[in-house]
């Protein structure tokens, strides 16, 4: 992949090749597990395995790894020419239709050799695994997070894809800003909540189909969540028809998939003169999301990065406010293990992207949240995402 210089150069494709490594680095984990095959239906772990990106749906697609080498993709019929234009790295096993004359995971037990030992992805549906044992009967199947764990540590080409992501997220981020500035110089009214988002969204989706070939269209193109006063005290609250006011404070929670690969950005920001009181609570939450810049790093566990980011918070006596973890692993999926909480002892390693996001949210007043995304390194770690976090630089004169 080249730059975004010029118009349309960005593919975000990845070339077969790559999806032989990541097969390879499963196949490596299924050794040291004793695994003759590896069964998984999650659409991220597919994307991953395949580069078949879908939209899941009651008619089971799943992966089959073997350890002889063979990558199989059971999907229905309706899906095996969509998988083919997107190239997907697998031998395609179709069934008609669901549930079918034969059950779709009988199908793929009829194209596969025997296996003895299955490992199976812990995400997957009761009713799924259900169907699996029954096609694969005298198969001993468990239950494992191998797929997890194969995607903590990116390859160097989904580094790339992260990045860009990040840039975007920015430009989103400088959009909604611009909305807001130009809404105030206009001397009208101001945007709600609503309109801000979906400003943002068009934004990222306009940049990423100008500027890119083959756009993976994932869960989430582009978008987030945007809330202003009282609303933004709600850690996941949905844009609403408020309209943003003088003296509101308010959060720009964005992110985008670029080749399928996420990325988040907060900001949070003062609409004119920010009291004493907002200025205590954007204060605080930049210390930490700072302290957390600074500890996040290779060979620290996910849960002791957690605690002294939000040892900041409580140190500063707004412990009560706390509502969620320090962050949490990003890849395929906007949220993903591992997790930077107190109850995951994961060791941090080099090539993983996390977020370092710490937030407080104060009742009946306003959420406080700073977020990056965070590429761990050899030496510490870069943030991917680098709007300006401080409240001088996040406070919109009036």
């Amino acid at each position: 992949m080249t730059g975004t210089d010029d118009m349309n150069d960005f593919d975000q494709r990845l070339a077969p090749a790559f999806f032989d490594r990541t097969q390879e680095r499963v196949r490596t984990m299924m050794a040291e597990e004793g695994f003759d095959a590896f069964l998984t239906d999650h659409p991220e772990d597919i994307a991953y395995l395949t580069g078949f990106f879908h939209h899941p749906s009651e008619r089971p697609v799943a992966v089959w790894v073997e350890a002889s080498g063979r990558t199989v993709m059971l999907l229905p019929e309706l899906e095996r020419e969509y998988a083919e234009s997107q190239s997907a790295r697998a031998e395609l096993v179709a069934f008609f239709e669901y549930p079918g004359v034969v059950a779709p995971f009988q199908v793929l037990a009829d194209a596969v050799a025997p296996p003895r030992r299955v490992g199976f992805a812990s995400t997957m549906p009761y009713a799924r695994l259900a169907a699996a044992r029954s096609a694969f009967g005298g198969a001993d199947l468990v239950d494992s997070d191998l797929t997890i764990r194969a995607r903590y540590v990116k390859f160097p080409e989904e580094v790339v894809l992260h990045r860009e992501a990040a840039r975007i997220t920015d430009r989103m981020l400088d959009a909604g800003v611009q909305l807001v500035v130009d809404a105030v110089a206009a001397g009208g009214d101001l945007p709600t909540e609503t309109e801000l988002e979906r400003h943002v969204t068009a934004a990222g989706t306009r940049l990423m189909y100008a500027e890119h070939r083959n756009v993976v269209v994932a869960s989430l193109l582009a978008g987030g969540l945007v809330y202003s006063g009282p609303n933004s005290a709600f850690p996941h609250g949905l844009p609403s028809v408020n309209r943003l006011r003088e003296g509101d404070t308010f959060m720009l929670s964005l992110g985008c998939a670029v080749g399928g690969r996420f990325i988040e950005g907060e900001r949070t920001f003062v609409l004119g003169e920010p009291t004493a009181e907002q200025r205590r609570y954007h204060d605080t939450i930049h210390a930490a999301q700072q302290l957390g810049r600074e500890t996040i790093r290779a060979g620290i566990e996910g849960r002791e990065a957690n605690r002294l980011c939000l040892d900041v918070i409580r140190d500063a006596g707004l412990g009560e406010y706390i509502r969620h973890r320090q962050g949490h692993g990003i890849g395929l999926g906007m949220h993903e293990a591992p997790w930077l909480e107190d109850g995951d002892a994961t060791v941090l390693q080099a090539g993983m992207v996390v977020s370092n996001e710490p937030g407080i949210y104060v009742p009946g007043h306003a959420g406080y949240r700073i977020s990056d995304s965070m590429l761990i390194t050899d030496d510490g770690a870069e943030p991917l995402t680098t709007f300006p976090r401080g409240l001088d630089d996040c406070t919109i004169p009036l």
